[in-house]
């Protein structure tokens, strides 16, 4: 294979899946993360078959199967539960994408796990604490500009840098991002067996959401492992630094513009833990006592405030040697759980056609528009039903979605 290198702004789901497609791939890269390691920023993923079989394409054997057996036990229905206040179903709603694996479907991880295991023999290649600024293209390279003032070249810069990527907004810079207004926290409660006893069946299958008649709101994710994290590593990945994760459940506080529990919120980002947990006790008010219990067990350190925001689908733009993928060009509402899916899937499909430009069978320009061709197609129906404001009705699934079953 002649040298080809590709260059990767940001190390998260799909910066890190990217890279080990590569790796797997035999071709060099460099994935340049701001920040000092693997953070913590939010916590149970849902997943389907598109994002597991993306992982099984990128992620050598021992790592998929560590992936396979750190993810959630397979539920009684992996479904959306929409609850009312008082825990009574009102409707559910299929997930989307392929269908699922039959024997171990894909079903949910923990965050920082999954990150953790698609870093695992990438060391020599991810370089923390190095920020893109930017880029430049000369036709037959292009060079990634970084924050300490040095530059790299490579054959191909990929984005994968978030909704605020860098690598975007020089790339195109009309692309909007949209603020939903929707303000909310993120919180874990520990899923001991006493807890798990009183919560409503409907909590343990694939997602809960509940809304109360002030208009706060909950989403709810159960993540309870195949099989404890650090016995998973023991035997498959032996060393490696994963950390041990005991059960829990997600407890999502989410507050939609003009209704009146966000109107009496204090500053989300302003606020102690304890003022915080202290709302989301507020919030459920009278509701179910399970789920009023519920918010009682949240660790108030897990709790962090977020903002929901999304992209608009950008027009097609002219393919070359800087292209983009996850929430660095379709960034969504969590309405769908689509988001880390639709990442991974961009991972596995760019991998392929970098392989192809690597060894020569396809130019650059033109395997980059194949993948963005591609991409648009598949992801950006998904990206506009995630933003419709019906995204949380159990009834809403529009007909250009495939539906995934287990």
């Amino acid at each position: 294979m002649p040298s080809f290198h590709v260059l990767i702004a940001g190390g998260g789901i799909g910066g890190l899946c990217l890279a080990q497609g590569l790796r797997r791939a035999g071709i060099s890269c460099t994935v340049y993360e701001s920040a000092p390691g693997i953070g913590r920023a939010g916590y149970r993923l849902h997943m389907n078959g598109a994002g597991g079989r993306a992982l099984q394409q990128c992620l050598p054997d021992n790592l998929f199967e560590l992936y396979m057996q750190t993810s959630r036990e397979t539920p009684r229905r992996e479904v959306m539960v929409v609850l009312d206040y008082q825990a009574r179903e009102l409707g559910a709603r299929p997930h989307i994408g392929p269908p699922n694996d039959p024997s171990r479907p894909h079903t949910a991880v923990n965050r920082r796990t999954l990150r953790q295991i698609m870093g695992l023999g990438l060391e020599d290649i991810v370089r923390y604490d190095s920020t893109v600024t930017g880029f430049e293209t000369d036709g037959e390279k292009v060079r990634v500009l970084l924050d300490d003032g040095t530059s790299e070249t490579g054959d191909v810069l990929v984005g994968a840098d978030g909704i605020n990527s860098v690598v975007r907004r020089q790339l195109l810079p009309d692309v909007a991002v949209v603020d939903t207004g929707i303000r909310g926290l993120y919180s874990t409660a520990p899923l001991t067996d006493d807890l798990a006893a009183r919560l409503p069946e409907a909590l343990f299958d694939g997602f809960a959401v509940a809304a109360g008649p002030n208009g706060a709101m909950f989403a709810y994710g159960v993540y309870r492992p195949r099989r404890p994290v650090a016995e998973a590593v023991a035997e498959l990945a032996p060393g490696a630094a994963v950390d041990p994760v005991d059960p829990y459940i997600m407890v999502n506080l989410g507050l939609p513009p003009g209704s009146p529990f966000a109107a009496e919120a204090p500053d989300l980002w302003h606020s102690s833990a304890e003022t915080l947990h202290a709302l989301m006790r507020t919030a459920v008010r009278g509701w179910d006592p399970a789920l009023a219990d519920l918010v009682e067990h949240v660790d108030a350190s897990t709790i962090f405030p977020v903002s929901t925001r999304h992209l608009q689908p950008a027009e097609p733009w002219p393919a070359g040697r800087v292209t983009l993928l996850g929430d660095a060009i379709h960034a969504m509402p969590p309405s769908f759980g689509s988001g880390a899916n639709t990442a991974l899937r961009d991972a596995a499909a760019l991998a392929r056609a970098l392989e192809r430009a690597a060894h020569g069978d396809t130019p650059v320009a033109e395997a980059v528009a194949e993948y963005e061709t591609e991409m648009r197609a598949e992801v950006f129906p998904i990206l506009r039903a995630s933003a419709d404001p019906r995204g949380l009705d159990a009834d809403f699934l529009p007909d250009d979605l495939p539906v995934s079953h287990t």
